[in-house]
């Protein structure tokens, strides 16, 4: 039986033949994937500048080890242009890096996919979108740079729905789930500038995000913040479940998140991403008595309770703040990890180019 390791020496005769073969093998995300010819690959290995033999990572607990060639066949087949193969392969690299814990959001019953965010000039130059449909379809790099991912995640990684992939629900994001930082049309500070690197370089951070949850307010940016707080706070989100084992509670799962806003950055001309991270870290909590109501902690509600107030985010650097989404309206969103800080933490790499 033909293996993901033979992808680029299998033949087939013709692309329609291989559409299935695909399916028929395991090497689908469920979409049509396009046949990664050995030319084909072998162009995106050119392109990035690497041995195709070369690790870029690995996963011990499911004895995998990553290449170059096995993360060039998933960009082919994902339907990225060459171009995108450097961004693909930096967004590997990072979600292999120990401290993402891999093996954690990829195999949790919590279905939490990998967001990439992208950062630099190399997001202007293979038409990254930071606009419009922020999440949502219409742009072929958003989309298959985001979808190459969770093929690595499949073929590579062994993260297979129904069997290393135990998600429940799941969401879209589990697709594709890529976005760029409109960081020129803002005075804020770009995320990967936050996160240590220089303002040229190009960076994608990589993040094990449950699905965007939209805001909308009207009003001052206070409204805003004070709505988009209200909704990573809500019960049921990984940060508002109950890191209990047995019947030892161990508190709270606090966890990191990140934050979209969109429309027009006139509105936060006296708001700095540092004063926005401070005011959500202050205001994303909840009543020692709704966590109790919600069993997310143990005993009945007492005198106090409501008052007592536990905060979900461990620090204001937890908060990811990004400035992306459509011009038209100002909207925001509110994406929160998968779990714990501990259990996965957002990795930040420089894009290395040749």
């Amino acid at each position: 039986m033909t293996t993901f390791t033979d992808i680029t020496t299998t033949t087939w005769d013709d692309a329609l033949d291989a559409i299935e073969r695909g399916y028929e093998l395991g090497w689908s995300d469920g979409l049509p994937v396009v046949p990664p010819t050995t030319a084909r690959v072998a162009e995106f290995i050119g392109y990035a500048g690497r041995a195709p033999d070369d690790v870029i990572g690995e996963l011990p607990e499911r004895r995998r080890v990553i290449t170059v060639a096995k993360a060039a066949a998933n960009a082919v087949m994902a339907g990225c242009r060459p171009e995108y193969f450097p961004v693909v392969l930096t967004a590997a690299e990072a979600m292999l890096d120990p401290v993402f814990n891999l093996v954690g959001p990829s195999s949790s019953m919590g279905g939490a996919a990998v967001l990439c965010i992208v950062n630099g000039p190399v997001a202007a130059q293979i038409g990254l979108n930071s606009r419009n449909n922020l999440f949502g379809p219409g742009n072929r790099a958003n989309g298959t740079i985001g979808r190459a991912v969770r093929l690595i995640l499949i073929n590579a990684c062994a993260a297979i729905p129904g069997l290393f992939d135990r998600s429940v629900i799941g969401h879209p994001g589990k697709y594709t789930y890529c976005i760029a930082e409109a960081e020129g049309e803002t005075h804020w500070t770009p995320l990967h500038v936050q996160r240590g690197c220089d303002a040229s370089d190009s960076a994608v951070t990589v993040f094990a995000g449950e699905s965007p949850r939209q805001v909308r307010a009207v009003g001052r940016p206070e409204a805003i913040l004070y709505a988009m707080a209200d909704a990573a706070a809500s019960l049921g989100t990984s940060m508002s479940t109950s890191g209990s084992v047995g019947d030892v509670s161990v508190g709270i799962r606090q966890g990191q998140i990140v934050a979209t806003f969109a429309g027009n950055s006139g509105l936060w001309r006296d708001w700095t991403k540092e004063s926005i991270r401070d005011y959500l870290h202050a205001n994303i909590r909840r009543s020692v008595a709704d966590l109790k109501r919600g069993l997310v902690l143990r005993g009945d509600v007492e005198p106090g309770d409501e008052a007592a107030m536990i905060p979900l985010i461990p620090e204001p650097e937890d908060i990811l703040v990004v400035f992306a989404g459509g011009e038209e309206s100002n909207m925001a969103s509110v994406i929160p990890s998968w779990g714990p800080k501990v259990g996965s933490t957002a990795v930040t790499k420089i894009v290395r180019t040749t």
